[in-house]
This record gives structure tokens, C-alpha cells and sequence, in this order.
């Protein structure tokens, strides 16, 4: 049995998922678990517990997924260093991505072009991160909301991946009426939505958790 697991510590809780794709693509064996309530000790309980509900072993996993940020410090530094704990002995791959990154996946599940898609969501008031691919190139930031406006209205995209702050805002809302968008939910989407980007990253043993602070993204100028 070859199975991928999923974690997500930057939102709430912590998130995780097993999963092992047919050969038609479809997921043979899918089992998730949310837990917005969850810390990071709680972890190994987690997988344990996703492990006896497929009733696979340690050993059948061969991929770890993990989102490094932005989110909350304590949870992207118990999240990455759970996964990179499972990935040390070599007997499977980690591949450390950005949580806006993972969140496009939603977006592009029907196949829609990455430069259709982007990612907002709440960094503090009146300031959001924006993942959007122009011309096949992405970009994140750290924002004000009229920045978020400006950068839409000058490539409009047909589907936002919102947060719940996001989804509330009535500014946000506006101008996605206002360039057609459709605004998707972050949450109670399968994980393993992500799977393609197991594809298109490159595994690397060590990661590094992003915090929340306009630092994360000045670094990757």
C-alpha cells in the first residue's frame, strides 16, 4: 500500500488526511481528519488514529505533504517539525508548500488555469495575503485591501479561494461581483485536492514555517 498523507497546521487546528490515488485517479482509500480545536501534541494521535481507520501501517506511507505558511507560529512549527520527524529516516518524501499555494489547489480542481484563480486571505485587518498567477508566473503578498482591489481589477480571475474573514468582507465581496468571480471556501474541501503538487514541487527534507508578518514575503523578493 502506497499512501500520501496531508497536514495543514496554518489555519485552525490541525487538518489531515490519508490517501492512496487509483490508477484511474480516483481515491481508492481517502480518510480525513479536522480537529480546528486540535494542538500540536495532539498530532501522532491524529495519524494513529487515520492509520487504524485504513488499517495501514507507518511504512505504507511514502509521501507527506505539509504547508509551511503563512500562518500561526506555534502551529507551522509543530506541524513541520511532526513531518519532518516521519520523513528523517528516508523511507518517505516531504514536500514543504505555502498554504496559499495548497489553498489555489481548490480553485483548479476542474482543471482551470492557474491565472484564473487567486487566493485571498485575512493577515490582520485591512491587510490580506494574495496568491495570483499572471501570465504563469506567481506571486504572494502581503496587502491593504484596496492593493487586494487594484491588483484584481488590473487581472481579473474567475474563481477566489476566500477564507472566512475573506468571505465576510463586504469590500472583498464587491469586487468579486464586480470581475465576475466566484469565491470558494477554504474549508471542508478534501485535502488530497493538493495531490498535484507532488507533481509540480520538488521534495526537500527541510522546511521552514513562515509567520505571519510581511517579513515571510519580503524574504521571497
Amino acid at each position: 500500500m502506497n499512501l500520501d498523507l496531508f497536514v495543514d497546521t496554518s489555519r485552525k487546528g490541525i487538518s489531515m488526511a490519508l490517501s492512496q490515488i487509483a490508477q484511474n485517479g480516483s481515491a481508492a482509500i481517502y480518510e480525513e481528519t479536522v480537529d480546528t480545536a486540535a494542538r500540536g501534541e495532539t498530532a501522532s494521535a491524529i495519524l494513529d488514529e487515520l492509520l487504524n481507520r485504513t488499517s495501514a501501517q507507518l511504512d505504507d506511507i511514502k509521501r507527506v505533504l505539509v504547508t509551511v505558511g503563512p500562518g500561526s507560529f506555534s502551529g507551522l512549527r509543530t506541524g513541520v517539525a511532526f513531518c519532518q520527524g516521519l520523513c528523517f529516516s528516508g523511507k518517505r518524501d516531504l514536500f514543504g508548500v505555502s498554504t496559499l499555494q495548497a489553498l489555489e489547489c481548490f480553485g483548479t480542481a476542474d482543471s482551470t488555469s492557474k491565472d484564473n484563480v487567486a487566493v485571498v486571505i485575512r493577515a490582520r485587518p485591512g491587510y490580506w495575503y494574495l496568491r495570483q498567477t499572471v501570465n504563469g508566473k506567481a506571486d504572494e503578498v502581503f496587502i491593504e485591501t484596496a492593493e487586494v482591489t487594484e491588483r484584481l481589477k488590473a487581472n481579473p480571475v474567475k474563481t477566489v479561494v476566500v477564507d472566512e474573514a475573506a468571505a465576510a468582507d463586504e469590500t472583498l465581496a464587491s469586487l468579486f461581483k464586480e470581475i465576475g468571480a466566484t469565491a470558494i471556501q477554504d474549508a471542508g474541501k478534501p485535502l488530497n485536492l493538493w495531490s498535484p503538487l507532488f507533481t509540480s514541487e520538488q521534495a526537500s527534507l527541510i522546511q521552514e514555517a513562515n509567520y505571519i508578518q510581511p517579513s515571510y514575503f519580503e524574504k521571497l523578493k
